[in-house]
């Protein structure tokens, strides 16, 4: 994403997904930075400096953030699986 990018950012099943499009309401900062404002990071319970996974489809202009809580889930969802128990 270059730094004149125009973004949509929209919570999904606890993540949040970051578009590049034209018509975007956000903004990558001048300084190359993806800024991710307060209302967006509450969707997900994030605070500043919090850690996340980013996961990128470029062929999509598509960026994902995945938050801790979201990774925690899939992480115990699968181990479930794994192990044959039951979710706590």
């Amino acid at each position: 994403m270059s730094r004149e990018t125009r973004l949509n950012i929209r919570e999904a099943f606890g993540l949040l997904v970051v578009h590049a499009v034209p018509s975007g309401v956000f903004a990558v900062t001048k300084q190359g930075h993806l800024r991710l404002p307060a209302s967006v990071r509450h969707c997900c319970g994030l605070v500043p400096g919090d850690r996340v996974l980013l996961v990128a489809d470029p062929d999509q202009n598509l960026l994902v953030v995945h938050p801790h809580v979201a990774l925690d889930e899939l992480l115990v969802a699968r181990h479930v699986e794994l192990l044959g128990g039951d979710r706590p």
